[in-house]
């Protein structure tokens, strides 16, 4: 890129966020510039297509949690099917693997015969171990939900913002999903109805630094190694959280001048969960053969205590099963070495089925990606610490009409962490633009 670009609105981020907002913008009719680090778009949405494989191989984003109406409009918009993802559950229990689909619910009774949180908040291990009363199988299946699904450090997270997502609309009866072709095919469907000509998209092109006033900004970066420069009246950043946590310019933080002083307390009541995510390739669906096919059509497999708790299908018979941890025991995990990994995900998976199973003979592959050490994420989703109540507003809120804010950290409907929470926050931050305009 030679001289400076410029446009009416720079777009710091092409994931969904930046996506959603680049697209209605241009839609207006005013000028878009939308930078992107990585050399393609999508940001934590990662899919793969594998020959031999009737299946995506989803390495980020891979579920639409509850009825999440944009999510499913745009993937009709690109004839992409939605299919139902199974949500039955087997756990170890006494040696055995057992359906075990009531301990969701119970735990949700169980919250909801206490109010302490209406008069304060707390972490939500403290609230387990206090308030809530459950037998140890069900307390610990809420440990780990809150681990695993949420991705939070259950010692420093807000009881009060997890119990109301989990009574909300994208868990309990509410639909699971997953697109039929990949989420991937979201990103065209955003791609598409982009204004001709009111679009610039840049790909490879490492924001460094954000030097702003009221109704001016001024953005600085390399694209490809080459410096740029970049200017326009308003920007709208999308930065994953984590990397706007991040000081340290070698570890991709961005230099904003002047500081985000007013967003200081939201990025401090917020913290960027850890996940690990293991796609494991089979010679076959093995668990639909065994045990006289009991397991086919299952959605999750459990194995409390193993070192990777939580597997699940990924739905048509594919020779595919999912390993997932998150949370602490995540962070420590994503330290050690990619076949260590491997080893310890099969451990688990042969603790599940015994010798129903040479689970390590199976084996025919290991598709992951790190997205803590992925300088252009610096975490999977975020969550609320304690003490948090509006942080995510205060995150969202705009300054000066010149600088806005969205992905999934400044969802404000409980759909955090989620592509519909992120795909919402953009088009928010493009009303936002587009009102004061």
């Amino acid at each position: 890129m030679r001289g400076e670009l410029s446009a009416d609105v720079i777009v710091i981020g092409a994931g969904a966020a930046g996506l959603a907002a680049a697209g209605q913008i241009s839609r207006a009719g005013r000028s878009v510039l939308l930078l992107e680090a990585r050399d393609r778009v999508g940001g934590r949405i990662r899919t793969r297509h594998e020959p031999g494989i009737a299946v995506p191989i989803e390495l980020g984003a891979e579920f639409i949690h509850g009825s999440a109406p944009l999510t499913r409009a745009l993937l009709d918009s690109a004839a992409c099917p939605v299919v139902h993802a199974a949500d039955s559950h087997w756990s170890v229990h006494a040696g055995r693997l057992v359906r075990r689909d009531a301990l969701f619910p119970q735990v949700i009774a169980a919250i909801g015969r206490t109010s302490v949180l209406q008069r304060r908040d707390m972490s939500f291990a403290d609230f387990l171990s206090r308030y809530v009363r459950l037998p140890g199988e069900a307390r610990q299946f809420a440990l780990r939900m809150a681990e695993g699904f949420d991705a939070v450090d259950t010692a420093q997270a807000s009881a009060r913002a997890l119990v109301a997502e989990w009574t909300g609309d994208i868990l309990g009866e509410a639909p699971q999903s997953r697109p039929a072709h990949g989420y991937d095919c979201l990103l065209g469907a955003l791609l598409a109805p982009q204004q001709a000509g009111a679009l610039q998209l840049k790909t490879s092109a490492t924001v460094r630094g954000v030097r702003w006033f009221r109704d001016q900004v001024r953005v600085a970066g390399d694209f490809a190694g080459i410096p740029f420069r970049a200017r326009a009246r308003q920007a709208i950043v999308t930065l994953p959280l984590g990397v706007l946590q991040q000081s340290d310019p070698a570890a991709g933080a961005v230099h904003f001048s002047p500081p985000l002083t007013a967003k200081a307390d939201a990025l401090r009541l917020l913290a960027s969960g850890a996940i690990l995510k293991m796609v494991l390739r089979f010679r076959s669906a093995f668990w639909e053969e065994i045990a006289q096919g009991r397991y086919r059509g299952a959605g999750f497999f459990h194995a409390p205590g193993a070192a990777i708790p939580t597997f699940w299908t990924a739905g048509a018979r594919a020779p595919l099963l999912i390993a997932w941890v998150g949370g602490p025991p995540a962070a420590r995990l994503a330290r050690r070495a990619p076949r260590a990994r491997l080893t310890l995900a099969l451990r688990s998976l042969q603790a599940l089925f015994g010798r129903a199973v040479d689970v390590p003979a199976e084996v025919r592959g290991c598709y992951e990606h790190d997205w803590q050490l992925d300088p252009h994420a610096r975490g999977a989703y975020s969550y609320v610490r304690v003490g948090g109540d509006g942080a995510r507003a205060d995150l969202a809120r705009p300054l000066e009409d010149t600088l806005f804010f969205a992905g999934e950290a400044t969802d404000t409907h409980n759909e955090s962490g989620t592509v519909a929470g992120a795909l919402d926050s953009g088009r928010r931050a493009a009303a936002e633009v587009l009102g004061g305009a």
